[in-house]
């Protein structure tokens, strides 16, 4: 049966397209390749009673008014998938040898505990972080859709963001000359973009650092709720998510993609799917490999020449009998550094694969939510997060899987001891149940190209103005994933959205 819009690929972005088009009344149809729905938003079990989500941590954008706001209410979602607003006087609690902050929500006030950490460079901090403020404002009238109108009545925010199409966050750093450790405690939620400092977008970080400071959430019900109730629009619209369905090939006839061939993993037949219009959630350097890049347009080629981002590890944990309340975690997230320079932490972790003095998040999600629990009662989760190197993990999962466990070990080893010295005294004896991921697990369960953890790596270069969007340049076909939009939560709901806006006319963003 032909659908109105066959979608290949279950990420959130895919979700939210495909639920507001079931939502408007258009069939949809969805295949994915995994066991579960979600992408790296999906929620897996193990021991039959702990439940982690595979990459989500916390989110922003979710505010009254705010894009995942937008997108709820136009499915009728608002008052069923909630959120949890983390501690707006300290959403991110930043460590590291001699220094602590606690990011708040208001700029002047973290303006004001920076100025005392550093009294000697109040004024530097002041002007970074009103240029931050300034130059966010500016980013919020060029994202689309651009109202020309906006861009001419903003215009000093808009000229102040465009002087930094280019620049790192370590470009601005320098710019105002802010003291090295002030840099680190501003910088060091660096595991939600997998870059250093000095390869890092100064757009990107703003983004997420102004959107966490607008409002940082967790779900009410977890992730996998969320996941669900999109599930659920699409399918009570006479959708259907068919899980276990891995596309082989797309249906190319005069530049116009009409279908793809997916083989069901539970019976390995091969069945032909059909659309009048193909949503490809797959990245699109592989779609376009399967397909054939050279049916492609020249400027759709050049941008698709994009550089995948870092890959991660991730060390999912259950604790028993202890409250990590006691211990100063809550609904906050912990950023960890052994170094004072994330560059140098960086490049040992991920040029030297050298984990012996760590640079980490930690997240707590049990403390974010008393609804739906994720584990047993007398129980709480604890996931820590860095950076990991594809090819290191990929040839000794290729070699030496005794080396390749090995390697996972020795780096929650170095977490823990890290944690058993900073955080919570005897952390191993509490420790009930712990897995780990490699770059080679996401690309195992998450299917993303070299483990890649955010489809195109958030540099300058990938940020700028040839960072690829949903145009493919054949015909009904359009890209709708991280690469081709933004990474990230609250980014993929807009991704989203702005295709369903864009496809259907309906204006849901304004």
């Amino acid at each position: 049966m032909k659908t109105d819009y066959l979608i290949v690929g279950s990420g959130l972005s895919a979700l939210v397209f495909g639920a507001l088009m079931a939502n408007s009344g258009k069939t949809v149809q969805i295949l994915e390749a995994h066991e579960h729905p979600g992408g790296f938003g999906h929620t897996f079990t193990m021991a039959k009673k702990y439940r982690f989500n595979a990459q989500f941590h916390y989110v922003w954008d979710c505010g009254e008014g705010h894009t995942v706001n937008r997108v709820l209410k136009k499915l009728g979602l608002d008052r069923d998938v909630t959120f949890e607003r983390y501690d707006p006087n300290g959403f991110d609690h930043m460590k590291m040898p001699g220094y602590s902050l606690e990011i708040p929500s208001e700029s002047a006030e973290l303006t004001r505990r920076l100025s005392a950490l550093f009294p000697e460079d109040g004024d530097r901090i002041s002007q970074f972080v009103n240029e931050v403020e300034k130059t966010a404002a500016g980013l919020k009238k060029l994202a689309p859709p651009i109202k020309p109108a906006e861009l001419l009545k903003h215009f000093s925010e808009v000229f102040c963001a465009i002087q930094y199409l280019n620049s790192t966050l370590q470009d601005v750093f320098d710019k105002f000359k802010l003291p090295q450790a002030a840099q680190t405690l501003l910088a060091l939620q660096w595991p939600d973009f997998l870059l250093p400092p000095n390869q890092l977008s100064f757009y990107a970080w703003i983004a997420l650092f102004r959107g966490y400071q607008e409002g940082a959430f967790y779900p009410t019900k977890h992730f996998e709720y969320v996941i669900n109730s999109l599930v659920k629009v699409i399918e009570s619209h006479g959708g259907k998510v068919l899980l276990n369905h891995e596309v082989t090939n797309f249906r190319v006839t005069d530049r116009t993609v009409t279908g793809v061939e997916a083989m069901d993993l539970t019976t390995h037949q091969t069945h032909e799917f059909t659309g009048d219009t193909v949503i490809c959630n797959l990245d699109p350097k592989k779609a376009a490999k399967m397909i054939g890049e050279e049916l492609f347009s020249k400027t759709v080629r050049r941008k698709l020449n994009y550089e995948y981002s870092a890959s991660n590890y991730m060390a999912y944990c259950v604790v028993k009998d202890i409250d990590l309340r006691d211990y100063g975690f809550g609904k906050w997230n912990t950023f960890h550094s052994g170094h004072q320079d994330l560059n140098q932490a960086f490049a040992q972790m991920y040029e030297q694969n050298d984990f012996s003095n760590p640079s980490f998040a930690i997240t707590t999600p049990t403390l974010l939510t008393e609804a739906g629990r994720d584990c047993p009662d007398d129980c709480q989760i604890v996931e820590f997060l860095t950076v990991a190197n594809y090819s290191y993990f990929k040839q000794l999962w290729d070699s030496d899987r005794k080396a390749y466990r090995k390697k996972k070990q020795e780096i929650l080893d170095a977490i823990l001891d890290v944690v058993e010295k900073h955080y919570v005294p005897n952390f191993r004896k509490h420790m009930v149940f712990h897995i780990t991921g490699s770059p080679t697990t996401n690309e195992r369960f998450c299917r993303c190209p070299n483990g890649n953890s955010y489809g195109s790596s958030l540099t300058p270069r990938n940020m700028g103005v040839d960072r690829l969007n949903h145009e493919t340049s054949l015909n009904n076909f359009y890209f709708c994933n991280a690469s081709s939009g933004y990474p990230g939560f609250a980014p993929t709901f807009w991704t989203g959205a702005l295709l369903y806006q864009r496809l259907s006319g309906d204006g849901i963003l304004g």
